[in-house]
């Protein structure tokens, strides 16, 4: 981990990518204030915000709503780039569901029964959950099917995955073992494990907003707590974990601010944007 640098206590960020739950929103869901103050300051800056979360566009734009956000949102770990103020999505891609039945049959070949939930694609997309799944946000909207197969009634962005017993690190190694080109494999936070489209990242998503708003890597400061922001710090100039990550974020993470609980976020931007 690199300490900051002269360098990095200039306002040198012109897009600031953050991740949602574990990093920018508190355990309850909200903003804190001390953050609100933080991102207007940025945008008082002339510098862009952008949310980059593994929730899907529909679970997303009521917190982009409270944040005041009419602009680009990037959702389901990349597979969605999401314009708020005209509700409708850019560029998507979807899991084909015969690989996603697939991946799921070799998952369970290894480890037995698992339970699985689906976002499905669209601006009005549903979360469905399969009996025995448990939501890991239980604030979270989602409809209850009664069996596997009608998870699989409209296109899908990703599919998520549970364990009775396993942890998530060995739930999600597992699958990666297993699953190979049929999916990306993902831990996104606590019982959290996804497949999505293979070849789909955080990264993705966020090199192809970037793009839109006529930025680059070079230009971008990103947040995050858990595996799946890996990409998105590879791709960005600088990536800062949260004190809650995971230890593989921290591992390779330029620096460590304090928690989600403990306003990490603000505390870099009250740094790198000062009042002036």
């Amino acid at each position: 981990m690199a300490a900051p640098t002269a360098s990095d206590e200039r306002t040198a960020y012109s897009l600031i990518a953050t991740d949602l739950d574990g990093t920018l929103l508190r355990g309850d869901d909200t903003v804190s204030d001390r953050s609100f103050a933080a991102l207007a300051r940025v945008a008082r800056a002339g510098a862009q915000h952008l949310v980059v979360t593994g929730r899907p566009a529909p679970r997303v734009r009521p917190l982009l709503d409270d944040l005041g956000s009419g602009g680009l949102a990037v959702c389901g770990q990349g597979a969605q780039v999401y314009d708020a103020g005209a509700d409708r999505l850019l560029w998507s891609v979807t899991l084909d569901r015969e690989l996603a039945e697939t991946a799921l049959e070799k998952v369970e070949a290894e480890v037995g029964q698992v339970y699985a939930a689906v976002d499905q694609d669209g601006v009005g997309g549903l979360t469905l959950i399969e009996p025995g799944y448990l939501m890991p946000h239980p604030t979270l909207p989602a409809v209850r099917v009664g069996r596997r197969a009608d998870l699989w009634c409209a296109p899908i962005s990703k599919v998520l995955l549970r364990h009775p017993d396993l942890s998530d690190d060995e739930l999600a190694a597992t699958a990666r073992g297993v699953v190979g080109s049929l999916a990306t494999v993902t831990m996104s936070g606590p019982g959290t494990v996804e497949l999505q489209p293979c070849g789909i990242t955080k990264a993705t998503g966020l090199a192809l907003a970037a793009e839109h708003l006529g930025l680059s890597p070079a230009d971008t400061i990103a947040f995050g707590d858990m595996p799946n922001d890996i990409p998105m710090f590879d791709w960005a100039a600088r990536g800062v974990a949260m004190a809650n990550a995971h230890p593989e974020l921290k591992a390779m993470a330029d620096e460590i601010t304090e928690s989600n609980e403990d306003d990490g976020v603000a505390v870099v931007l009250d740094r790198l944007f000062p009042e002036g």
